[in-house]
This record gives C-alpha cells, sequence and structure tokens, in this order.
C-alpha cells in the first residue's frame, strides 16, 4: 500500500515548532504495518504557519491557495510515478481548500483527515470535513458533530509511539509531574496540589512566561507579593486556606524537548494529565481522552488522569491507570500511591503491558484499514486512471 501522508511535525500544536511527535505517530504508525509513506516536497510546518496568519506579510487566503495548490501537485506526481493507495491528511479548514479535496478524489483515491480537537474545536475543520471520504476521530463525543454537516466519521482512538514512548532506566527524581500548556484550570489544579504539600513539577507553554513576569514586576509590587506570601504561610500555619490559592512559581519549566517528555514519565513516581478543555463555541467544560493517556502508560509511567466514560474501554481503571474526579481525589490518591510504592508499581506494569500491546498508531491504522475494507499488501489498481487525468 502506498499512502501520502500530510501533516506537519507538530500539526496543531503551533506552541511547540520543534516537536516531531505528529510526524513520528502517523508516519510510523502507517510504516511498521508495512505501508510506503510518501510526504509532501514542501515545507508544511511553515505553509501550515502562513495559512493560519502567524506569518508577518502573507495573507492567510493566498496561504491557504497556495497550500492546496501544492498538495494537488504532490498527490498527482506520487500518484503519476508508482500509484496511490490512500491519502491521509492532518490538516484544518484554514489550510486546505474543498476544491484541493474534491480534485484528489477525483483520481479515485480514498481520503482520509485525521483530527483530535473536534470535542472543543470541530469549528476548525467543519468545512473541510465532509469532502473526505473517512475521518478519523478519537473523540466520540464528536460523532454527531461531523454527522450534522455530512461528513463520515469513524472512532478511532489516539494512541503513541513505542519509538519514542518507553521506560527509560533512570532515577525517579520528581514527586508529580506534568506537562502541558498552561490553559483553563491547570494553574488551579497544580496551585491546589502545591499549598496541600505535594511537590509538583511543570513543564510546557505558558509556565515559565508567568514566573519570568512575576519576577520582572517592579519593586512596590514585589513588595506586596512578598507581603501576600508571608499572609498565606500563616494561614498554611493555621490549616487555613486563602481565596485564591497562590501558583508555586518556583515549580513551572519551560517547553521540553520530544526526548524529555518520552524521559519524564521514568523519572517521575506520578504522571498527572489534566485532561479538560473548554468548547470555543459553547464554552462548556468538558474532560476528553488525549495523547497524554496513551504517552504516559507506554513510558512506564504511573498516569494519574481525570475520569472519563471512555477510559474504561482502554484501561481497567485502578489497575493500569489510576483517575481523579475532583481536586480532593487527586490529592488523596497522591499522597496515597507516593507512600505505596509497590501499589504504584504494579499499575506501571500493568499500564505499560495494556499500552504496548492494544495502543500503539499501528493498531488505530489497522482498525481504519478494516473499516475501509483496505488491504496493506493491496497493489494500486488505479494507476492508469491517474494516468488518463493526467493526460486530459
Amino acid at each position: 500500500m502506498r499512502t501520502f501522508l500530510v501533516t506537519a511535525p507538530s500539526a496543531n500544536n503551533q506552541a511547540i515548532p520543534n516537536s516531531k511527535v505528529w510526524i513520528n505517530n502517523l508516519q510510523r504508525g502507517l510504516e511498521s504495518l508495512g505501508v510506503e509513506v510518501l510526504l509532501p516536497s514542501f515545507d508544511t510546518q511553515r505553509h501550515m504557519q502562513e495559512c493560519m496568519g502567524s506569518m508577518a506579510g502573507i495573507n492567510p487566503n493566498a496561504a491557504r491557495e497556495l497550500y492546496s495548490e501544492l498538495f494537488v501537485q504532490d498527490v498527482l506526481r506520487c500518484h503519476q510515478g508508482h500509484g496511490l493507495d490512500l491519502i491521509v491528511a492532518y490538516v484544518w479548514s484554514v489550510h486546505l481548500l474543498p476544491q484541493a479535496i474534491q480534485q484528489v478524489n477525483a483520481l479515485g483515491i480514498p481520503t482520509v483527515l485525521f483530527y483530535c480537537n473536534a470535542a472543543h474545536q470541530f469549528h476548525l475543520v467543519e468545512e473541510i470535513a465532509p469532502h473526505f471520504n473517512v475521518c478519523m476521530v478519537p473523540e466520540h463525543q464528536a460523532l454527531s458533530k461531523y454527522r450534522s454537516v455530512g461528513a463520515h466519521p469513524v472512532h478511532i482512538q489516539m494512541a503513541a509511539d513505542p519509538q519514542m514512548y518507553h521506560p527509560y532506566r533512570t532515577p525517579r527524581q520528581y514527586d508529580v509531574t506534568f506537562v502541558g500548556q498552561r490553559y483553563l484550570n491547570r494553574q488551579d489544579l497544580v496551585a491546589y496540589l502545591a499549598w496541600h504539600g505535594t511537590d509538583i513539577r511543570v513543564w510546557g507553554p505558558g509556565w515559565r512566561e508567568l514566573t519570568d513576569f512575576v519576577n520582572a514586576l517592579p519593586p512596590r509590587r514585589q513588595v506586596r507579593r512578598r507581603i501576600g506570601d508571608a499572609k498565606r504561610s500563616l494561614q498554611r500555619l493555621l490549616h487555613l486556606e486563602p481565596g485564591t490559592l497562590p501558583p508555586p512559581y518556583s515549580r513551572f519549566g519551560g517547553i521540553l524537548t520530544d526526548e524529555a517528555m518520552a524521559r519524564l514519565p521514568s523519572q517521575s513516581r506520578i504522571s498527572l494529565n489534566i485532561s479538560e478543555v473548554r468548547d470555543e463555541l459553547t464554552g462548556e467544560i468538558k474532560r476528553h481522552i488525549r495523547l497524554r493517556d496513551f504517552e504516559i502508560p507506554m513510558s512506564g509511567g504511573l498516569m494519574m488522569t481525570g475520569y472519563q466514560e471512555e477510559l474504561n474501554l482502554y484501561y481497567e481503571v485502578g489497575k493500569e491507570i489510576v483517575c481523579y474526579d475532583t481536586p480532593e481525589e487527586l490529592l488523596e490518591k497522591c499522597r496515597y500511591y507516593l507512600k505505596h510504592d509497590s501499589a504504584a508499581e504494579a499499575i506501571r506494569q500493568a499500564g505499560y503491558q495494556r499500552a504496548r500491546r492494544d495502543h500503539t498508531w499501528a493498531n488505530r491504522f489497522q482498525q481504519l484499514f478494516d473499516h475501509m475494507g483496505l488491504s496493506v499488501n493491496m497493489t494500486h489498481a488505479r494507476l492508469s486512471n491517474a494516468q488518463e487525468n493526467s493526460e486530459q
């Protein structure tokens, strides 16, 4: 099977431009099944940024037209060579025009849209989703959104790349760690754990910047801050909880490299995953399953994540992962597993075995192929059609 894969190394996470998480996930998942993967000839990361209006002097509409043109040209080039059996695209509506998808559909090549934030950002793919033959959708709660616009979703969950995520031989130097953007309720949850004595360390976009901002406050505001810190220290001694918990600025780190992020679960006694998101259209706050739900266990970490019913489809909760529902429950479970290392280790091992067995991208793509009636060993039968189309 020959598959054209279009995405960017960091795909939707523009805050981590040097990450190769997504190209590793999708390309390696396909190749591990024996699929021949062909990649775009143009710089997808740069063109994606231009389409999103993040490059000075570049008109996003013109950038979208150019991205679409380059996409079609590359598909034609690959298809005219030895034929294509599948196109997989991790793109948003700002990247591709519907006409571009229609052009490649006319070649008779099945097209698949992959997108993993539809639970709260479906509007970002709403325009193009109906033009793909299949939409690969990790969030069960988003399926109805796709169907409402005439798209054809199939529920296939996210996974982890076992080449990138695996246990490391390294001391466990942190009690509780979290990696992710400073977003929504994450700062409040981190502050709650820290206030109640949990040694939590945090990395990702927005955390170090907050620390730098606070440290750069003018002297008068620094004095007020120290007075506030002294007042809260007294409240802690008296077992009182202030109305606003202070962020533990000294425990905030910057953006990790891919390797450092993959290594962190092996260095941590507990790896926290905070999964709440806000629907950008309705304002509703919800939990959904994320990459970290599979990356942490595959790395041999003890994952503690917000409970969502769908997790029961992928893990035995309490034996392979740990879930919480409230900050109080999270604090209680952190304290328990920090004191009971044998129980924590049993969950780490069980979660690791489950992730390696069931939650690889190869497994997910096999589900996709089964749904579409495709075989990895298929030989291309559409080459003559492609040649005919190119000659017209």
